[in-house]
């Protein structure tokens, strides 16, 4: 899981599995952003309407070895990605609960916590642990 803020900065980076671990967390975090501007960008340019949709243009993009999901934040512009096993559906709702009953109380109600820079909270990760497992 990434949450990034409107200007690219990862404030929290979560791996529950990942079979292939080729790159830095910086690097992944880079290029994750980077995927994500792009097909921002592409789906923009595509888009008939020209309305903006969310981070991705759509609120998930399935492939055939992951899915990713994402949730756009419009009043602080963050935006909650996770990547998952294809098979695992719709996920915009789990997002949303993440943001609003996870990431509202224990980061941002968190009175040593400072706005846009990145957090390590064990309150956080371990209810957001609690939460995934029973996602599956």
């Amino acid at each position: 899981m990434y949450i990034f803020n409107r200007n690219g900065v990862c404030l929290h980076y979560h791996v529950w599995w990942r079979p292939h671990n080729t790159l830095s967390h910086q690097q992944d975090q880079k290029l994750m952003f980077g995927l994500l501007f792009s097909l921002k960008s592409f789906t923009a340019k595509m888009d008939p309407v020209g309305g903006n949709k969310g981070t991705l243009g759509m609120p998930s993009l399935p492939g055939q070895g992951c899915s990713f999901h994402t949730y756009l934040v419009f009043s602080s512009w963050l935006q909650l990605i996770l990547i998952t096993d294809p098979r695992m559906g719709d996920l915009r709702d789990a997002l949303k609960f993440i943001y609003n009953n996870i990431y509202v109380e224990y980061v941002v109600k968190n009175p040593l916590y400072t706005p846009g820079l990145p957090f390590t909270c064990e309150l956080f990760n371990a209810t957001l642990d609690q939460y995934v497992k029973t996602l599956q």
